[in-house]
């Protein structure tokens, strides 16, 4: 088959594109992959391309003014942060998520670093690994059983956690200010105020996209009013965690500990303080990792490219208001 399509893969975070190229070999689909995914190199790019597939590199307004011929910006992954889902929409481009991803995989991660935490799994290890032999090193533990965990946001993942926590004999709180209270219930949690989640919580795990509205939701404030025997549990965002405030808190008592796959510099800087506090585990964003996980997202979201671009609804998209527009450039 004849390629006549190109589709613009900015960054991946996986050994082959392999996948892919067989999901979009079928509808005659060319994959070019950036080499640095700059913005510089993805605004060079993207005027010959037909759809761009993008895992953590900024797809904002300049590289889609420049896509003239694109009609689908597809994520690898659930957030959509790094895309400028405005300026697609004006421009008549259907921007698409895979959903459904990492969900067991992100669940579980986030009860691993609460167990981490909760048991000192880590300070253990470090421990023995320098020849201390010793149960009674760092704060007190405490049973987990019939303690509360609060769970920032209701998404998939978020619904995940909770059959999971509940086997661990945890109570479940659930701040969604815009989910009904019986859907909640009906999963075995109960809605609360963000307020009451911060001063009842001994454990808080955020499932939550980045918006404005939840940048740095965790800051000076908010910790204070956190327990100071709380745990905070982020597999999300980085950016909703204030990091300098979360240092603060970390070093004055105001919360016991924390577990972080994500933070708001990705590498960090090596001389990064947080990564000093003994009080902190943290893992290099790799919560969604499993080879399983990482072959079901590179075929939807491929999938997702190919639909659009033969004329099918795809399995996700994010900007429907798009669908209805006179210059929307996919052929449905």
């Amino acid at each position: 088959m004849v390629n006549h399509w190109k589709i613009l893969i900015t960054d991946y975070a996986w050994a082959s594109i392999e996948p892919e190229q067989q999901v979009l070999a079928e509808i005659g689909a060319e994959l070019i992959a950036a080499e640095t995914g700059d913005a510089a190199e993805l605004q060079t790019l993207a005027p010959t391309m037909d759809g761009i597939l993008t895992c953590w590199n900024p797809v904002r307004e300049p590289v889609i003014a420049a896509a003239k011929k694109c009609q689908v910006i597809a994520r690898y992954g659930i957030g959509l942060d790094n895309i400028d889902v405005e300026a697609a929409t004006e421009q008549g481009i259907v921007v698409t998520n895979v959903p459904a991803y990492c969900m067991d995989e992100v669940s579980d991660h986030a009860m691993g670093l609460l167990l981490a935490c909760a048991r000192k799994i880590s300070r253990f290890d470090w421990a023995v690994r320098n020849g201390i032999w010793n149960q009674n090193i760092g704060p007190e533990m405490h049973r987990i059983r019939g303690k509360t965990l609060g769970i920032v946001g209701f998404g998939r993942i978020g619904q995940a956690i909770i059959p999971k926590a509940k086997a661990f004999g945890l109570i479940i709180n659930v701040c969604s200010p815009r989910t009904d209270p019986k859907r909640i219930q009906a999963a075995g949690a109960e809605k609360v105020t963000f307020s009451e989640l911060l001063t009842t919580s001994d454990f808080i795990t955020i499932h939550a996209p980045l918006t404005q509205e939840t940048e740095h939701l965790f800051s000076d404030a908010e910790f204070r009013a956190m327990k100071p025997t709380a745990l905070l549990i982020n597999t999300a965002r980085g950016g909703i965690v204030d990091t300098a405030a979360l240092i603060r808190a970390l070093c004055n008592g105001e919360i016991a500990g924390a577990g972080l796959d994500v933070l708001e510099t990705e590498p960090p800087n090596p001389k990064e303080e947080l990564l000093t506090l003994n009080n902190v585990v943290v893992t290099p964003h790799a919560a969604f990792v499993s080879e399983d996980a990482i072959l079901e997202l590179e075929v939807t979201a491929a999938r997702c490219v190919a639909q659009v671009l033969t004329g099918q609804l795809p399995e996700s998209v994010v900007n429907p208001s798009v669908l209805a527009q006179p210059n929307l450039r996919a052929n449905f």
